[in-house]
């Protein structure tokens, strides 16, 4: 019968939740017991404490203090309904143009940041338009991470994210070096998610971006059409504090910061 060992050997990070389903499944002893044996193994060096309720197991011939816990995996097991996005999801998909020390998850718990091993780890809300029940499984994916399986937003939800809130990407040319870097997408799938967010400023900067890579793409104008259905019906800014002049995105009612018009970035320093 497997017992606790197996369990860690087989999730690398972990909740007391997880642990805990194990254990009743396995009929080992009551919840009081379990207890008592994680405090146990976790004062015999074989488990980190991330945060409450979330563990790291120590394997065989390493120590807590030297052992290179994934971030990533830690990142999927900090809230029940965590998933991965934002530029953590365009870092996992292969697609970010820089790596970052804090990872995103998003969430509708009350999560709080924490820091763990010198990376920060920040709750993200997840979009008031997805509070729907079923709502927060659209645009999400699970992929394996060396054994453990993570939730993660799909190219085509993470693409959309990024355009929505840069700030969480690195900026614009963060955002838009990585989604450069899509080789393919399902575009109806990216544009189904869009629109399911109920935001006209959105909705254009999502068509200006598929305007300009049409091609690459696979775009149709029918496509843009339905985006463009659903512009704001003024100019809008897509920052309007950006101090270095605007240029409008014709036929999406956008007013762009120039550097991303351009697609010429400034130089820092």
């Amino acid at each position: 019968m497997p017992n606790l060992p197996d369990f860690f050997a087989s999730h690398p990070v972990f909740t007391t939740e997880e642990v805990a389903r194990f254990h009743r499944e396995q009929r080992s002893g009551k919840p009081g017991t379990l207890r008592v044996l994680l405090m146990r193994h976790h004062a015999r060096g074989r488990l980190i404490a991330v945060r409450r309720g979330v563990y790291a197991t120590v394997p065989a011939g390493h120590t807590a203090d030297k052992l290179p816990v994934d971030a990533y995996q830690v990142a999927s097991r900090l809230a029940p309904d965590a998933v991965l996005g934002y530029h953590t999801a365009l870092e996992l998909h292969g697609l970010a143009h820089s790596v970052f020390s804090r990872l995103q998850f998003l969430t509708r718990s009350a999560a709080r940041a924490c820091t763990f091993k010198d990376v920060a780890f920040e709750p993200v809300r997840m979009p008031r338009a997805l509070s729907g029940q079923h709502d927060g499984s659209i645009g999400v994916t699970r992929v394996q991470r060396m054994g453990l399986d993570i939730r993660i937003t799909t190219i085509e939800r993470t693409c959309v994210d990024s355009l929505d809130r840069p700030d969480l990407c690195g900026g614009w040319e963060e955002v838009m070096h990585s989604v450069d870097a899509v080789e393919q997408l399902d575009v109806e799938s990216l544009i189904q998610y869009a629109l399911k967010l109920h935001s006209a400023t959105l909705a254009a900067k999502v068509g200006w971006f598929l305007e300009i890579n049409a091609d690459r793409l696979g775009v149709t104008a029918r496509q843009l059409d339905r985006l463009r259905a659903h512009r704001p019906k003024s100019r809008q800014y897509v920052d309007r504090e950006y101090p270095y002049g605007h240029r409008a995105a014709r036929g999406w009612n956008l007013l762009l910061p120039l550097e991303l018009a351009e697609r010429r970035w400034r130089e820092v320093g």
